[in-house]
């Protein structure tokens, strides 16, 4: 299944609470539960002012879905072709 990187500007990002972050991410769980099995939430990185979201997904209109149902931006969403890191440098 492809994957997904998301870009949400969110002023504010890294000053959020934890419980904050807690009710984000119960909210889009919960949107996730009703878009059914298709899409999957895997890591999102809390930056001063956006939030980047890794995402399985079979393509960029559910995750747009996903947004718009749960009342997060989705400024830009690009799909992940390729993952390096220093082992691949090996």
């Amino acid at each position: 299944m492809p994957r997904y990187v998301i870009e949400r500007e969110l002023p504010g990002a890294g000053k959020l609470s934890q419980d904050e972050l807690h009710a984000i991410s119960q909210k889009s769980c919960n949107v996730i539960s009703d878009l059914g099995p298709s899409i999957q939430w895997v890591e999102s990185f809390v930056t001063e002012n956006k939030i980047y979201c890794v995402y399985n997904a079979p393509n960029k209109e559910i995750l747009k879905k996903h947004a718009e149902m749960g009342g997060f931006p989705a400024n830009r969403i690009e799909e992940i072709k390729n993952v390096i890191s220093p082992v691949t440098a090996e």
